[in-house]
Parts: structure tokens; C-alpha cells; sequence
């Protein structure tokens, strides 16, 4: 066989790299405009937990994951401001650099209890949770389940994992039981992962079932709970009552403060705080934030029917529509396209009410959406002119819930 040189590397040409950046964004924000996919982040002012001015309009907001209206109870600012007065606003380093501050290892301990667990790891963030959970227990050798409708820090967390990774159609039990029963037996550990409640459908994943699967063939049930935690099962969310190795949620929804958590055995929790690299190589949590959490947590315990009242409203909201009754606090009304949406978005908008469209690839393509999120803090009747002004935008588009 003749011997062929390589072909010679391909080098730039010299140029300027700031323009050449500079192109490469705005022709992919044209692109994305030209599919009525592009994002603005638009400056909303929250005037109490449901209240807003936007635009110049002062607005009902129905897209807050504030499900519980505690980021603006004065028992929860005040136990935020009295952590920033004695321990300041940050938390300085990594948690394994500065050490664990007080506020945060209470909230961990609460949380345990909470879910009925040995122990919890606080992280920054939900996303930052599940990255680093994943990607610390699973590896090459590994399986990974997962849910298709799974949240993107799920399937995120499962690439950067290296893992093998079979996705099942939503809620598919038997799905997943299958894709178990052939792939299980060629990996050294597996995972499924699933939301608990899903946050743009708001139906609720069946936990008990998939937590059966997960037993039979020893796999690893991670159950993200962000939008179950204070707003079903009396609070305790979408996996009370299911055997959750990893019980996962965040603390920047319902408890209307910021960060993310997992809980779990004491032995996996130690494993991750020295393994779960978003932990690791991230700044800890404020106590202000923390302490919010705990404040917050307290009420979710003493209050069951505030943690009733959000899933409540929404079955007013939903039965007023004839849609289909809810799961959870949350209702897809779905268009199709993201114009519709957005058209949707604006008609809701001109009767008070912030509803915002949710597009692709937030959603499947042809699903566009507005999602609406009913919060305690909501009035009956705001309540009421919600469903008035949501009557005229149906009647104007012809949307369905997701079901």
C-alpha cells in the first residue's frame, strides 16, 4: 500500500477573534429568532409573593415557583436578615475550606429528619445537586435509566458521568423495567432517575412502582423532588411513603430560598461531599440563604394547609377550564407553536396576569406552551380573574392542558 502523507492541520487565518465571537453570536441569535426560540430576560420587580411590575404594568404572577409564597413571609426575610447580620453575606470558600457553618449544618440536619433520612448534603444550587450526584456515583462501567421528560440537570449529570444511558418514555414503568432487565446485568451499578413532580407538565411520576423496579434489579432510585417538596403529600412531596435512596430537591421553590440538597444514607452522603465535584470545587451556601430554608422548612411542618392550598387552587383553576385535574400545583396550557405561546403570553399579559411561555427545547417541539403555577399566596380573587382571563386566552388560541 503506497505510503500517503497526512493531510497538513487546517490553521486560522489571522483575524481579529473578538469580531469573529462577535459573528458567531449574532448568527445564532438570528437563528434563534427566526424560530421564535430566543430568550429575553426581561426586568420584573416582585412588590409582594405574588405581585410584580413589568413592562410598566403591575401584574398577578402565575409562573413563580414560589409555590408557597414563603421568599416573601416576614418570619422567613427575618430569619435571612438576622443570618447576614451575625454571620455576613457569603459564605467565603468552599464548604471544605471555610468548614461547615452552623446554619447550614442545622438546615442539613432538619432536612434529614424531615425526609426521614440519615443524613443531607446542601449544595448551591439544584442543578449543582444533581450534577454532582450523579456524576459521582456513576461512571463507565455504569447504567444510567432515565426518564425522557427527566429535568436537564438529570440527563446533564448523566453524560458528564460517562455512564451508559438508556432513556424511557415518560412514566413508562414497564419501559423501564425493560431497559433494567437487558442492560442491567452488564454494568457494575446502575441508576434511574426520574423528577418526582414534573415541572412543565406537573404530573407526578409513579415513585412507589419505579421504586420497586429499582430494588429488583438493584439499581439506584434518584427521585428529583423540586417541585414536590411543600406542595404534595401534605408537603413531603412526590416520594413520601417510596423507599428513595436518593432523595433530591432544592431549596429555592417551595421553601423560597436558594440552593439544592440531596438525602440519603450517611455513608453515601460522606461519599459525595468528597466526590460530588459540584460540592467540592463550589462556593458554600450563604447562611443568610440557610437560614431562610430553615425558617421556611418549619412553616411547611406547622402549616399542611398552606401546603395544601397551591394543588387546591389549581383544581379550581382546572375544573372552571374543563381540563384535566392536576397533580400538582402546576398547569401546561399547550399551544403548539411558539408564536402561539408567545401570542398567548401577551393576551394574558394585557389582562393582568404573567403567564409566561415556556418553548423548545424547555419542551418537546410542538408543545409550546404557558406554564401556570398556582401559589397559597394567590387570593380567591385573583384566583377568579385568572380563570376569567384564561378563559379569553383559550378561546383565543384553542390550547389544552398536557395530559
Amino acid at each position: 500500500m503506497p505510503f500517503s502523507r497526512p493531510a497538513a492541520p487546517i490553521i486560522p487565518a489571522a483575524g481579529d477573534p473578538r469580531a469573529s465571537l462577535r459573528a458567531h453570536a449574532e448568527d445564532k441569535l438570528a437563528d434563534l429568532a427566526a424560530r421564535d426560540r430566543r430568550r429575553l430576560a426581561v426586568e420584573t420587580r416582585a412588590l409582594d409573593a405574588v405581585t410584580v411590575t413589568r413592562g410598566g404594568r403591575r401584574l398577578v404572577n402565575v409562573s413563580s415557583n414560589d409555590y408557597l409564597g414563603l421568599a416573601h413571609d416576614p418570619r422567613v426575610i427575618a430569619a435571612a436578615q438576622a443570618a447576614a447580620a451575625a454571620h455576613g453575606t457569603g459564605a467565603g470558600a468552599s464548604r471544605l475550606i471555610t468548614g461547615e457553618h452552623p446554619e447550614v449544618v442545622a438546615l442539613e440536619a432538619e432536612l434529614a429528619a424531615f425526609k426521614g433520612a440519615e443524613a443531607a448534603l446542601v449544595f448551591s444550587s439544584g442543578y449543582a445537586a444533581n450534577l454532582g450526584i450523579v456524576s459521582a456515583l456513576a461512571g463507565r462501567d455504569d447504567l444510567i435509566v432515565i426518564d425522557d421528560l427527566a429535568h436537564n440537570c438529570l440527563h446533564m449529570g448523566a453524560r458528564l458521568s460517562g455512564a451508559t444511558v438508556h432513556r424511557f418514555a415518560h412514566n413508562d414503568v414497564a419501559a423501564a423495567r425493560d431497559l433494567l432487565a437487558r442492560h442491567r446485568g452488564g454494568a457494575r451499578h446502575a441508576l434511574l432517575l426520574t423528577d418526582g413532580v414534573f415541572s412543565m407538565d406537573g404530573d407526578r411520576a409513579p415513585v412507589a412502582a419505579l421504586a420497586r423496579v429499582a430494588a429488583a434489579h438493584d439499581a439506584w432510585l434518584l427521585v428529583d423532588d423540586a417541585h414536590g417538596l411543600g406542595v404534595v403529600a401534605a408537603g413531603r412531596g412526590a416520594a413520601a411513603g417510596a423507599d428513595v435512596p436518593l432523595a433530591m430537591g432544592t431549596l429555592s421553590k417551595a421553601l423560597g430560598s436558594q440552593g439544592g440538597y440531596v438525602c440519603a444514607d450517611r455513608p453515601v452522603v460522606e461519599l459525595l461531599r468528597n466526590r460530588a465535584r459540584s460540592f467540592v470545587y463550589s462556593t458554600g451556601l450563604a447562611p443568610a440563604s440557610a437560614a431562610a430554608a430553615r425558617a421556611a422548612l418549619a412553616i411547611v411542618v406547622a402549616e399542611p394547609e398552606r401546603c395544601a392550598r397551591p394543588q387546591a387552587l389549581a383544581a379550581r383553576v382546572a375544573e372552571a377550564l374543563g381540563l384535566p385535574a392536576p397533580d400538582s400545583p402546576v398547569l401546561p396550557i399547550v399551544l403548539g407553536a411558539e408564536q402561539a405561546a408567545l401570542d398567548a403570553q401577551a393576551a394574558l399579559e394585557a389582562r393582568g396576569y404573567l403567564g409566561v411561555a415556556v418553548r423548545p427545547p424547555t419542551v418537546p417541539p410542538g408543545t409550546a406552551r404557558l406554564r401556570i403555577s398556582l401559589s397559597a399566596a394567590l387570593s380567591d380573587a385573583q384566583v377568579a380573574g385568572l380563570i376569567d382571563a384564561l378563559r379569553a386566552v383559550l378561546a383565543e388560541t384553542g390550547g389544552r392542558a398536557a395530559r
